[in-house]
């Protein structure tokens, strides 16, 4: 706990005096983010680092290989359908971007085999993007089979978003707007992932 302390100790010496009327305001008025990130819980992946973006702005679930599922409503636990719920339906935020990356582990064991060490839940997980690994494997050069699958993921959460019936009714609203995109983490270069069609640069 110790380092995490000291960083604490910095922010309220040097981050908290910088942002506290910005703190205050959103504890006085509740947030209004405009838009939801979904991004690999991976440690070399923070959203509001690469976005340059405050508190406030931005609506961040992180989960493994930044899968979305399709929309199963019923009484079990879905953290990652829980979080669309509210932002669409509560923050009402103005687009959602996937965010996938690089060197992704989650990806990897979709290709390779998840270890044995997590199969209680991670090897059920990424089978959600079991089509990524079938476009990969058809990849006839081996070493962009990763990168392939990782922008493909991006392209199954998105075509999952939009089994959400609320989320499809917002998007033919023009009311909301989805986005997938690809951060290097060697190059700290992202690449813009559409439904169809190849990544490009923003």
């Amino acid at each position: 706990m110790d380092e995490l302390i000291e960083g604490y100790r910095r922010f309220r010496a040097e981050t908290w005096p910088r942002e506290r009327a910005r703190f205050e305001e959103l504890a006085a008025q509740g947030q209004r983010p405009h838009t939801m990130v979904i991004a690999c819980s991976d440690s070399r992946v923070d959203p509001q680092m690469i976005f340059s973006a405050g508190p406030g702005e931005l609506f961040v679930l992180r989960n493994v290989a930044n899968l979305v599922p399709p929309y199963m409503p019923d009484q079990l636990f879905h953290g990652t359908s829980a979080a669309v719920e509210f932002a669409v339906r509560v923050l009402k935020v103005d687009r959602i971007v996937v965010m996938g990356h690089a060197l992704c582990g989650g990806i990897s064991a979709l290709l390779n085999g998840a270890p044995p060490e997590v199969q209680d839940f991670v090897a059920g997980w990424i089978g959600i993007a079991e089509r990524a690994r079938t476009v990969a494997l058809r990849c006839d050069v081996p070493d962009q089979r990763q990168e392939v699958a990782e922008h493909e993921a991006v392209r199954i959460s998105l075509d999952n978003l939009m089994t959400f019936p609320w989320v499809a009714e917002a998007v033919a609203a023009g009311r909301l707007t989805l986005h997938g995109a690809h951060f290097g983490v060697a190059t700290g270069r992202l690449v813009l992932v559409p439904a169809q069609g190849e990544p490009r640069a923003p």
